[in-house]
C-alpha cells in the first residue's frame, strides 16, 4: 500500500463506527450492524455484543465471519468510489476477568463512552473480529489484499 492508502485506511477506520457484520444464521448467510473499536496496537476489531442478538449465537455456533466497513456516501462520489474494508476472520469471545477482556473493554469505552452502562448488563459479551483475509478498496479500481501485517503497519502511522 502507498502513503495515501494508508492515509484513506485510517481515515475511513477512524471515522466510520459501525460494520455490517456477517455470519452463518443456520447455516445461511445473515447481515447485521454493529459498533466496533480497534484494539490498540494491533489488527482485531472489537463488538460489543448482546447474547440475545442472533449474531452473537451465530459467532458462538460457527466463529468464522465477515466484517465490512464502508465510507458514507458523500455528494458527487460515485458508490463505487467508495473507501470500504472486508474482512474476513475469526470471531473470539473475550471474557470477563482476562487481559483481554479489559484491554478490549478499554479501546471500546474509549470510542464509545456512552456504552459505559451496557457492560453492567450480564448478557453483553465483548469479542474480538481477528483477521485472516482483508481486502481493501481506497476508490474506484484501486482494490488490494493486505495482510494483518499491513493493516496494522498502515493504523500504527496515526
Amino acid at each position: 500500500m502507498n502513503p495515501v492508502q494508508d492515509q484513506t485506511l485510517r481515515d475511513l477506520l477512524g471515522r466510520q463506527q459501525v460494520a455490517a457484520l456477517g455470519t452463518l444464521h443456520r447455516g445461511q448467510p445473515y447481515v447485521s450492524m454493529v459498533p466496533f473499536a480497534l484494539r490498540p496496537g494491533g489488527t482485531d476489531f472489537i463488538i460489543h455484543v448482546s447474547q440475545l442478538a442472533a449474531h452473537t449465537k451465530d459467532m458462538l455456533a460457527s466463529p468464522q465471519v465477515s466484517l465490512l466497513v464502508v465510507a458514507p456516501p458523500a455528494p458527487g462520489v460515485m458508490a463505487q468510489e467508495l473507501a470500504r474494508i472486508t474482512v474476513q476472520g475469526e470471531a473470539v469471545q473475550y471474557g470477563p476477568g482476562t487481559p483481554e477482556h479489559a484491554v478490549a473493554k478499554t479501546a471500546y469505552l474509549a470510542r464509545f463512552p456512552q456504552s459505559e452502562m451496557m457492560f453492567g448488563f450480564a448478557d453483553f459479551s465483548l469479542f474480538a473480529i481477528v483477521p485472516a483475509s482483508i481486502r481493501f478498496v481506497g476508490g474506484f479500481a484501486q482494490a488490494t489484499t493486505i495482510s494483518p501485517q499491513a493493516l496494522a503497519e498502515a493504523l500504527s502511522q496515526r
